[in-house]
C-alpha cells in the first residue's frame, strides 16, 4: 500500500502534449520584447528559455530580458498565443494521463496538477480538456509564493489539501526544475518523465531519483496497476 496521498502533477511535458506551442509562444513573445529573430540575442534567449523549461514563466523572461517593462511585455505576449494555441485545439492529454489521474483519485490520492503558467491560462487548458473534475487543486507560481525550482508549489498542494507530512508527496514533471523543486520540498517519491523537455541524461545528472517513460508508469510504481 502506498503512503502517498497526494500527486502533484506537471501540466505541459509531463500530463498535457502541446506538439512544440509552448517554444512557439516563447519565440513570438520574445520577438515581442525586442529581441528580433535569427538574431544572436535571440538565439541566446531561446537557449535559455530551454533550459529554463518548467519555471515560471514571468520569471524566466525577466532573466532573459533583463528590463521589467519589456519581461511584462513579453510575458503577455506569451499568454495571448499560448492561449490561442490551446483553443485552436493544438493540446491533448498525454497518453495515459486521464487514466492515471482518475485511477490515482480511485486509490485516494488527491491529484494537483501544477504549472509556470498563469492562473488564466491554465485554467483554459483545464477547461479546453474538461478536466475540472478530474482534479482536487491546481496551482501557479502566483498561488503559492514563487515558482519551481522552489519548493512552494507542492508544499502549498500540501497544506491545502490536508496533508500531513511531506513524504506524504509524490512531485512528477518532465524537467530538471521539477525534480528539483520535488526533492527542495522533501516529498517521499519525485520522478521525471521522458514525454517533454528533459532526457534520460539531463535527469541523470540531476540526481533525479525516478525516472518513467511516461506519467502512466506512475501507477505501476505505486502498486496500482497500469492506465488502460
Amino acid at each position: 500500500m502506498t503512503s502517498i496521498t497526494i500527486a502533484c502533477l506537471d501540466m505541459a511535458g509531463t500530463t498535457v502534449r502541446d506538439n512544440g506551442a509552448v517554444l512557439a509562444a516563447f519565440g513570438s513573445a520574445i520577438e515581442q520584447g525586442g529581441l528580433a529573430d535569427g538574431t544572436p540575442a535571440y538565439d541566446e534567449a531561446i537557449k535559455a528559455v530551454r533550459a529554463s523549461m518548467g519555471q515560471s514563466k514571468i520569471e524566466v523572461f525577466r532573466r532573459v530580458l533583463g528590463d521589467e517593462a519589456a519581461a511584462r511585455k513579453a510575458n503577455d505576449a506569451f499568454e495571448e498565443h499560448y492561449a490561442a494555441a490551446v483553443m485552436a485545439g493544438q493540446v491533448a492529454p498525454m497518453p495515459g494521463a486521464e487514466q492515471t489521474m482518475t485511477r490515482l483519485r480511485e486509490a485516494g490520492i488527491q491529484v494537483c496538477l501544477n504549472t509556470g503558467f498563469s492562473p488564466g491560462t491554465r485554467d483554459v487548458i483545464i477547461e479546453k480538456l474538461g478536466w475540472s473534475e478530474m482534479i482536487d487543486l491546481a496551482l501557479s507560481p502566483v498561488d503559492a509564493g514563487r515558482g519551481r525550482p522552489w519548493p512552494d508549489l507542492p508544499l502549498t498542494a500540501l497544506m491545502r489539501l490536508g496533508g500531513t507530512a511531506v513524504d506524504e508527496l509524490a512531485v512528477v514533471g518532465d524537467t530538471v526544475s521539477d525534480v528539483e523543486t520535488g526533492l527542495r520540498a522533501g516529498a517521499g517519491l519525485v520522478a521525471g518523465v521522458l514525454t517533454g523537455a528533459a532526457t534520460r541524461a539531463e535527469f541523470e545528472r540531476a540526481g533525479t531519483p525516478l525516472i518513467l517513460d511516461t506519467v502512466a508508469d506512475l501507477l505501476s510504481h505505486l502498486g496500482l496497476g497500469q492506465a488502460s
